[in-house]
């Protein structure tokens, strides 16, 4: 599959005339707990030749593909990643941190990597999280349940309560943020994990009490801790400085 998630890449670039910096996977196969039938949620970055970006008129500033055989793509132009990761966004920061890579500039990827790491909002970063699991837990509170449902609520619950413990950008993989959690949460969380492997995402689980319980409870801790964290650092000189080199 990757060869394919490659081939389809550089079949975008010709077409759209553009450069791909960064290429990654997110969502369940990124965060470690897809079903055998979830999509390829390929995301990436890429750039244009100078020129485009000296227009006086806005342009398009993504790139979007669904492919046959579940190849599901949304990529970013350079400017508009660069004034995300201004905000510290987190799906942005996710595709940077993702522990699946089909393609890197290197250069490119270890200094955005490094310029998230320092402008990194904590209190952003966390009321997404927030926002997130909120999304989620009503469906979850139902008698019957999408495991999916399950871990996006999980996952980012735990992503913000990782934040407040560590005051850093949580892991994407969700294995690495999982410790953070009670021990009995960890271990139904895990064979929920081993019945998503096996089963499609239209597969309806039975009513979790422990985690409809857990969801609130952390979600509540989550709030009442948000007011310790702070803003991140305003980097606008050194953001602009590496879109004009990279453009070059």
């Amino acid at each position: 599959m990757e060869k394919k998630i490659l081939d389809k890449l550089k079949e975008i670039e010709k077409q759209k005339d553009v450069e791909i910096l960064f290429a990654v996977e997110s969502g369940s196969r990124a965060w470690g707990f897809a079903s055998p039938d979830s999509d390829y949620d390929i995301r990436f970055i890429y750039k244009h030749k100078p020129e485009y970006y000296l227009s006086l008129w806005e342009k398009p500033d993504v790139i979007e593909f669904m492919t046959e055989d579940d190849l599901d793509g949304s990529g970013w132009d350079l400017r508009k990643a660069v004034k995300l990761l201004a905000k510290s966004n987190a799906p942005l920061m996710e595709w940077l941190f993702s522990p699946v890579v089909y393609y890197e500039n290197e250069v490119f990827a270890k200094q955005m990597r490094e310029l998230a790491t320092s402008c990194f909002s904590p209190i952003a970063v966390l009321h997404h999280y927030l926002g997130t699991t909120k999304n989620f837990m009503e469906v979850c509170e139902m008698e019957e349940v999408k495991l999916k449902s399950y871990f996006y609520a999980l996952r980012t619950a735990l992503a913000g309560k990782w934040i407040i413990e560590n005051n850093t950008f949580p892991p994407v993989a969700f294995a690495d943020v999982l410790p953070i959690a009670p021990t009995n949460i960890q271990k139904k969380i895990l064979e929920l994990q081993q019945i998503k492997a096996t089963q499609n995402e239209k597969y309806l689980h039975p009513k979790e009490n422990l985690i409809t319980d857990f969801l609130p409870e952390t979600v509540q801790f989550n709030h009442e801790n948000a007011s310790k964290l702070g803003i991140g650092k305003k980097m606008a000189e050194e953001l602009d400085l590496f879109f004009r080199e990279m453009i070059k």
